[in-house]
Order: C-alpha cells, then sequence, then structure tokens
C-alpha cells in the first residue's frame, strides 16, 4: 500500500520554506535569499521514499499585493494551498506565532487540506522558549530546515496524512518542471546575492535559447530590468559585474545539469514590467487576475 499527494510549503516570507523544501528533495530546486520575496513561482519538487511521494509545492509568500506581480505570486500559493492534500504551515518560531493559517493567510475559509504546523529555525530558541511554544502549540512540528534537525518527524507527519494512492511520478523524479526554467532561477539567485537590496526586485530572468544535446550545453538567458539606470548596474563599469555574475550563475547551473555550460547573458530594460499584466505572464509569473 502506498500514499501520494501534494504537500503545498507556504508561510509568510522569509519563514525558510524554499530551505525546507531544498532539504526535503535533497536537491537544489528553489532559490533561497535572505531578501523577502525571493519566490515567484510556485517550485515543483518529488520526494519518493519508502511507501510514500510527495509532490512538494514551495509558494510564494503570502503579502499583501503592491503590484501586478506581486498579485500573481499571492494567486500562485492560493492555488498551490487549494491544491494540497497536506498543508506544512511554515512559521518562524523567533517570530510571531500566527492563530491559524487561515488568519495568516487571511482567507475566508479553512483550507480542506490536513495542515501541519512546522515551527522553524527551532536551533535558534532557548530551552525556555522552546517550552513555551510546546505548551501553545502542542502539535507542532519544530524544525531547522537549514540543518535538518527535525525533518524525521515533519516527514512522518506529512506522511500519515496523506491519501491512500499509488505513485502520481516516476519513483526517480526530482521535479515536474523543465531544466530552463531551474537555470532562470539560477540566474536571478547570483543577481540576488550580488547586487543591491533594491534592485534585484525590479530583476527577471528569461531563458532565450536552451540547446539541449551541444557541448558544452549553451543557455542564452535574459535579464530584465525596469530602467536604463538599473541595466548600467547590473551590467557594470567595463561589463565587471555582468562578468562576474555570469560566472556564479555559470558554476551553479553546471553543478545542477552535471556538465559544461556556456552561459551567455544579456540586460534588457523591460519598462515597469512588474506592474504590467502582460509582462508579469510573458515571465512566467502567472495570471494576476483572480478567478473564482
Amino acid at each position: 500500500m502506498t500514499r501520494a499527494g501534494i504537500v503545498t510549503v507556504a508561510g509568510f516570507p522569509n519563514a525558510g520554506k524554499s530551505t525546507l523544501l531544498n532539504r526535503l528533495v535533497g536537491e537544489k530546486l528553489a532559490i533561497t535569499s535572505s531578501k523577502p520575496q525571493s519566490t515567484r513561482h510556485r517550485i515543483v519538487g518529488l520526494r519518493t521514499e519508502g511507501d510514500a511521494q510527495m509532490v512538494i509545492l514551495d509558494t510564494p509568500g503570502l503579502l499583501e499585493p503592491k503590484d501586478t506581480l506581486h498579485s500573481a505570486m499571492r494567486n500562485a500559493a492560493l492555488t498551490a494551498v487549494r491544491d494540497a492534500d497536506v498543508l506544512v504551515h511554515v512559521v518562524d518560531a523567533t517570530g510571531r506565532i500566527p492563530e491559524s493559517f487561515q488568519s495568516a493567510a487571511q482567507l475566508e475559509h479553512a483550507p480542506r487540506a490536513h495542515i501541519v504546523l512546522a515551527l522553524n529555525k527551532a536551533d535558534l530558541l532557548t530551552p525556555g522558549q522552546r517550552d513555551e511554544l510546546v505548551t501553545r502549540h502542542p502539535d507542532a512540528v519544530f524544525i531547522a530546515a537549514a540543518t535538518g534537525e527535525g525533518i524525521d518527524a515533519l516527514v512522518t507527519a506529512i506522511t500519515e496524512r496523506l491519501p491512500i494512492s499509488p505513485y502520481l511520478y516516476p519513483d526517480d523524479d526530482i521535479s515536474t518542471q523543465p531544466v530552463r526554467f531551474f537555470c532562470a532561477e539560477f540566474v536571478r539567485e547570483t543577481a540576488l546575492e550580488q547586487l543591491g537590496d533594491e534592485l534585484p526586485h525590479a530583476l527577471a530572468c528569461e531563458i532565450d535559447e536552451f540547446r539541449e544535446g551541444s557541448s558544452p550545453l549553451y543557455i542564452r538567458a535574459v535579464l530584465h530590468v525596469e530602467r536604463e539606470s538599473q541595466k548600467r548596474i547590473v551590467i557594470g563599469s567595463n561589463g565587471q559585474q555582468i562578468k562576474k555574475l555570469g560566472k556564479s550563475a555559470r558554476e551553479k547551473i553546471e553543478r545542477f545539469v552535471g556538465q559544461p555550460v556556456y552561459l551567455d547573458l544579456w540586460v534588457k530594460v523591460l519598462p515597469n514590467w512588474r506592474k504590467n499584466r502582460s509582462a508579469v505572464l510573458r515571465l512566467g509569473y502567472g495570471d494576476p487576475v483572480t478567478r473564482g
């Protein structure tokens, strides 16, 4: 008898959702950053172990939309919540703990999924803080996604709540998304690491060309920004910044695909793309318009 189902990982920005997805899958699929709102897509990871398969959905952080991009991100998160068989509500244990996922997400109705409260960053708690949280949230699972603490207990809690079902995907797959998607995300992650606090939110990465079978693997990637001044920052003096960014991103992609890569990196201005529904859709962030 096997179990399989959709496990949606949701919560506020910077709670550690992407780190948890990577830990559960055992592979770096979702980019991680100290900057909030780094996850924009619904990232799909697969974990198959023993008699259980989890289709894990990492989601953008729950936030109040400030522009068209934010609306698309919230829609992506809430769609994943609706699809879930098990909902892992990830909360930073060192901060405020919401009363419920329903209140945190500002939903009219509670999700249909089984909810597991995962209190992340538990390794940063004092014994007294931990005891207090155990009293207040006796059913919570204490984890540290960055170190692996508590992950076995979380896996057990999720597995017990999965529906009885045959596997939904081959047991050696780790994602349902194409390699080119992750290549674009690694480029954007590198930009988050290397550029200033404000600029990364105006960045989007699009793969223009991906030559499968070429050696080295040829990838033409375009970083979109909103203004000419931002383009100059990304390129840098005498092109030094984009060379540095490209080198680091290429090394990440090579580790992921397991072969040499030629990364041809460009920068283009797409004015105010975060407020433009057509641009948000074109860049793969989903529809900002909520549908019933």
